[in-house]
């Protein structure tokens, strides 16, 4: 889910959805030692975009959330500005708050700070599917309901509940909901904890079309 090189994605315009996004985004960037130029690069941005971002122009969508979590090292989480007062093993289904972003819904499934981000996801139908997306790491996902449409390279895969996918997240990626109900699903992400490791393997596509 990535546009073509060089350009920028669309982004919702900015509202009260995500107040804390932008002085979050600039403060992570500015901790991991990142001007906005490599930043950007980093994340398959233009320093303008990013910099419409930090200062609240423009709302990130999800995707482009894990993008510049792994960029700078970090979480989702914490790129909301959410806290967890302890890092517990066990997190309980009362405490998973929804967060929204580029039409998807999503609810953390895992502690902050690891090494892997767990997330349980509802993604619409038509939200996204469009967007391609290229970067450094692994992903796995398992669809608990509905039915998935996962395009990977060349190759378009229909997964149905029960079904799983595990990947090279430098593989070309496009996912979105085969159905009008939308469809559910448990998604795990590899963190780069250094942001320098992430530059290093040169600069990621964030969002172009899901397909």
């Amino acid at each position: 889910m990535s546009p073509s090189e060089g350009t920028d994605p669309p982004e919702p315009a900015a509202n009260a959805d995500l107040p804390v996004v932008a002085p979050q985004l600039r403060a992570l960037r500015r901790r991991a030692s990142l001007t906005l130029e490599a930043a950007a690069q980093a994340a398959g941005l233009s320093p303008a975009h990013l910099s419409r971002l930090e200062t609240g122009q423009r709302q990130p969508s999800l995707p482009m959330l894990l993008t510049l979590a792994r960029v700078y090292g970090t979480t989702v989480s914490e790129l909301l500005g959410e806290t967890v007062p302890e890092r517990d093993a066990v997190l309980r289904a009362g405490d998973m708050e929804p967060t929204r972003a580029g039409g998807w819904t999503y609810w953390q499934a895992g502690a902050p700070g690891r090494g892997m981000q767990a997330l349980r996801v509802h993604v619409p139908y038509g939200s996204q599917g469009d967007i391609v997306r290229v970067h450094p790491g692994e992903e796995w996902l398992y669809v608990l309901k509905g039915r998935l449409r996962l395009r990977l390279g060349d190759a378009t895969h229909l997964l149905g509940p029960g079904d799983s996918a595990h990947f090279d997240s430098l593989t070309p990626h496009r996912i979105a909901a085969a159905d009008d109900d939308g469809a559910d699903l448990l998604f795990v992400h590899t963190l780069l904890q250094s942001p320098t490791a992430a530059l290093c393997l040169g600069p990621t596509t964030p969002e172009t079309t899901h397909g």
